[in-house]
Formats: C-alpha cells, sequence, structure tokens
C-alpha cells in the first residue's frame, strides 16, 4: 500500500463527493492484520482497505454523532453538514481559481522559498572548427539562471454557535444554514486573500499586477531627490542577480521613470499616515540618486518601475487620475493585453483561454463598446447578452465578480481594475497536515476537509451542554512567482516586467 494513500480519504470521496474528507478516524499504518498478497499489490491493497476502513469509519463515526442531540445525527450520518459547507465554499468561481496549488509540506517552519529554472538562450553561433580540440570540442559550458518566490502560511477561520435549546425544532436547519455560511465565509475569505496577492502582493515578494505604477502626489518646489507618491508597492524589493526578493538600497537600485525622466532609486519610505487612494496602498515618498526636475515631479505625473507589470487604460492614460469621463473598458484594449500575455509565452489555464475578473460595472462598459457589438452583431438573444455570465470572447473567459478591488472616484466616476492572467500567475500553498491534525484530536467531533478547507464541528461542551460550535480553518498562503528569467535572450518578444503572467485594465464603469 502507497503511504501516500488515505484508505478514509478514498472511502469518505466515495461517498460524499469528491475531494471531500468527513469524520474523524485517523490515517492508519500498515499492519500486519494484512495479508502478504495486499501488501504488494498496491490495487488489490487499495480495494481491501477501502471496504475495511468504509466498515470501520461507520462505526467510528456513529461513535462521533452519538454525542450531538437526536435532531443532528440525520444531517451528519447522511452527508447532508458536508454537502451544505462544500456546495457553498465551491459555488462560484473566483481569484483563487486561477492559483496553481502546492503542498506545503509540514515541520519546515512557516515560510518556504521555492526557485523556478530559466531557459537558455538559443545557440544561434556556429562552433569553430579550428577549435574542435581537447575534450571540450571548444564549446563553453553554460549555466541556466535561476529565480526565487516565497510562499508564507498563516491559519486563518471563523466559528458560530448554536444554540439548540433556543434553536427547539429548528435546530436541523439552523445547522445547515450556519454550514452553508461558513461555507461562503471561507470561500469569500480565501477569494479575497487571492486578490489581495494578485494586485497588491504577497509576503515578501517584489509586489503585485498593480506594483511599480503609480504617481506623483505633490510638486517639487525645486529640484530634489525625495518624491511624494501614492503608492509605494513594488517599489521596494527588487531581483538580486542570483534571483533573491532583496530590499532597494544604495548597492540594489532600481530604474524607475517619473514624468518624462529615468532615475535610480535608492530607497523608499511609507507615510506615518497613510494617504493612499488606491485599494490597500501605501503612500510614501522615494529616494532616488540624482535630483528629480520640477517638471517632472508635478503632481499627476506617472511614476513607473522599470520592471512593472503592464497596467492597460483607455486611450493610453498615464495614471489612474489620468482617466476622462467615457473611459470604459474596451476590446481594443483587451487585444492589447492579450497581445502582451502571448508576447511574454504565458501559457493558459485549462481550457485554452485567459480568465479575466471584473466586476459587473466594467463588463456592462465593454458590452457598451462598438467592437464588441460588431462582434456579436446577430446574437443579441445570445445567453452571454440575455445573462451577462461568464462567456468567451477572443481567447479570454470573462469571469464577473462582486470581489473585484474598488477605487472611489478621483473626480469622473469610481475606478474599476480587471486582471486578466495566464496558468501560474498565483500559487496557492495548503498546509499539508491540516485535515489529519485535526482528525485525532476530535473527542467526538465532525470534520469535513474540502481542498484543504476544514469544517469542525464540536459538540456542546459547555456546562449546561446546550452550545454546539461549528468552526472552518485553512492554513495556508498565495505567492506570486516572478519570471525575470524569460528575457528576450530566451523570448525576443518579452518584456522586462517581473511578473508577466497578468494584465491589469483599468477604467471607469458603466452606470
Amino acid at each position: 500500500m502507497s503511504p501516500t494513500f488515505s484508505p478514509f480519504r478514498a472511502c469518505a470521496a466515495r461517498g460524499t463527493g469528491k475531494g471531500l474528507l468527513t469524520g474523524h478516524v485517523p490515517y492508519p499504518p500498515p499492519g500486519p492484520f494484512m495479508a502478504q498478497p495486499a501488501m504488494t499489490a498496491p490495487a488489490a491493497a487499495r480495494r481491501f482497505a477501502r471496504r475495511l476502513f468504509c466498515v470501520l469509519s461507520k462505526e467510528m463515526n456513529f461513535m462521533a454523532i452519538a454525542n450531538f442531540p437526536a435532531a443532528l445525527q440525520p444531517v451528519i450520518q447522511q452527508g447532508f453538514l458536508s454537502r451544505a459547507f462544500q456546495d457553498a465554499l465551491q459555488s462560484r468561481l473566483g481569484f483563487r481559481s486561477i492559483a496553481d496549488q502546492m503542498e506545503f509540506p509540514a515541520r519546515i517552519g512557516q515560510t518556504i522559498t521555492d526557485t523556478r529554472a530559466g531557459l537558455l538562450p538559443p545557440a544561434t553561433t556556429p562552433l569553430n572548427p579550428t577549435a574542435n580540440t581537447s575534450f571540450d570540442n571548444g564549446m563553453t559550458p553554460a549555466q541556466w539562471s535561476v529565480e526565487q518566490y516565497t510562499l508564507t502560511i498563516n491559519q486563518y477561520g471563523n466559528t458560530m454557535d448554536l444554540n439548540q435549546v433556543t434553536e427547539g425544532v429548528g435546530i436541523a436547519n439552523q445547522f445547515l444554514a450556519n454550514a452553508a455560511r461558513l461555507g461562503i465565509n471561507a470561500r469569500q475569505t480565501l477569494d479575497r486573500l487571492a486578490r489581495n496577492a494578485l494586485f497588491g502582493g504577497a509576503q515578501n515578494g517584489v509586489g503585485g499586477y498593480l506594483g511599480g505604477n503609480t504617481r506623483v502626489t505633490t510638486t517639487l518646489g525645486a529640484a530634489g531627490s525625495v518624491v511624494a507618491v501614492d503608492d509605494i508597492r513594488g517599489f521596494q524589493n527588487i531581483l538580486s542577480d542570483e534571483g533573491q526578493v532583496i530590499s532597494v538600497g544604495a548597492s540594489n537600485g532600481m530604474t524607475v521613470t517619473i514624468g518624462a525622466g529615468s532615475y535610480t532609486l535608492m530607497g523608499v519610505t511609507a507615510d506615518a499616515a497613510n494617504t493612499s487612494t488606491a485599494p490597500d496602498g501605501i503612500s510614501g515618498t522615494l529616494a532616488l540618486s540624482d535630483n528629480v526636475s520640477v517638471s517632472n515631479a508635478t503632481a499627476g505625473n506617472a511614476v513607473v518601475a522599470a520592471t512593472a507589470p503592464l497596467v492597460l487604460r483607455p486611450a493610453s492614460r498615464a495614471t489612474t487620475a489620468a482617466l476622462v469621463s467615457g473611459d470604459l473598458l474596451t476590446v481594443q484594449t483587451i487585444l492589447s493585453a492579450l497581445a502582451t500575455l502571448r508576447d511574454n509565452n504565458v501559457p493558459t489555464p485549462d481550457g485554452g483561454v485567459y480568465h479575466c475578473y471584473l466586476d459587473n460595472a466594467q463588463l456592462l462598459g465593454l458590452f457598451r463598446d462598438a467592437d464588441f457589438k460588431l462582434l456579436y452583431r446577430g446574437q443579441y438573444g445570445s445567453d452571454t447578452y440575455q445573462t451577462g455570465q461568464i462567456f468567451d470572447l477572443l481567447g479570454v473567459r470573462f469571469i464577473p465578480t462582486t470581489e473585484a478591488p474598488q477605487q472611489a472616484s478621483l473626480g469622473v466616476g469610481a475606478i474599476h481594475r480587471a486582471i486578466i492572467c495566464g496558468q501560474g500567475a498565483l500559487i496557492e500553498g495548503d498546509y499539508a497536515n491540516i485535515g489529519t491534525h485535526y482528525a485525532p484530536l476530535l473527542d467526538g467531533g465532525e470534520l469535513t476537509d474540502v481542498e484543504g478547507v476544514c469544517m469542525i464541528t464540536r459538540p456542546a461542551l459547555d456546562r449546561l451542554a446546550q452550545i454546539i460550535a461549528q468552526s472552518w480553518s485553512w492554513i495556508g498562503g498565495f505567492a506570486l512567482p516572478t519570471d525575470l528569467t524569460a528575457n528576450t535572450a530566451v523570448i525576443p518578444t518579452a518584456t522586462n516586467s517581473y511578473l508577466k503572467r497578468g494584465v491589469v485594465i483599468e477604467s471607469l464603469g458603466a452606470a
């Protein structure tokens, strides 16, 4: 029997849904009760283990639910509780769906650093026949470059209490309602964490897909080397020659464009009182190696890092504050984003199309675009127009979401942001032992594990034996891997961005 195979997980998944684990039976190691043929034949061992542990789990699960009121025992035993949590957790497609999932190993600490290997540039120079001597045949060994990203995990969760006395005859319905709401809460929490990482950056990273794109907030009275900006995210860290994330400093400068001038960034300082207008932004100052002219350091001018991800706006507006009335999402802007992703050779997620996450006001603006109407001429009765739900167009899958970041008006209307992503734009790390860790600790409780998110139902432990606790827990985190090694030497059309697998589109929304 494979050491990574959990017969109890297989048993539970077969009965309650793919990827779902319920119960509190710990993973048992192979024992002498297994016949030798079963131990040496994996398929036979798996079939035997499933039958055996399905029986064991039923017996032990019966013992567990005996600690709950009689009105709740059928709800647990028939899988209604698990299904209510699972359906609510998986009911909507969101930012988390773009993440590539990886297991965060146990007992290695709270942070893991992973390495991505780059490619070798094409060898287009012919070998010199006169140098074809000795053992190296005139060839010099090449070495591919590497870059690293760091994934940090934390624990998240929420809980609800159910008083079986005050609920009375409605306890079963309230029990299921709590499970559904906990599932929705878990889904929204993980989706928002994924969104915040995509746009704002993950811990110990180089910033998110909004990073390195900001504007001057205060005009300099005279040429100076310190410039106030609206958001310092994306200016704080760079990648070293060894591919490691390090802080910007005197010996680790970053090239930035302020207005029409190019400067070297030497340091970043966050404001004591945050005045940033960007979602979750951090206002502050940039310290440059040379004085910045007043014409460049004028309020409203763009400040862009040389390695910043691409941010597109209608009519090529330089900054968020430069948007004017009528700057809605257009097909041409989407095509520009697609061209950049394809120039960087970004692979598509499963399904062969890139994913675009946007809110409904921004989607409504796209429906008003003349080019979009032309593409859908004669199809006004289609599902796309009738429902405005998920649809594919031009190699992009448009996914409306209520979790898209919102920004208050800077004068002409609220700012809306869509992001078009390819595969590998986001990494989700799930703690490997969360389900098996909780299971042995449940003394008569109930566990539901859906894709690394656990719902724990605890029987009443208070003095009056009235209050049942329902909780969810997730241990994990998100990271944004970089692609600096995919440079023009390897991909001639590649951009200079650290983060190449997504493009943000800023626009106004349609009313």
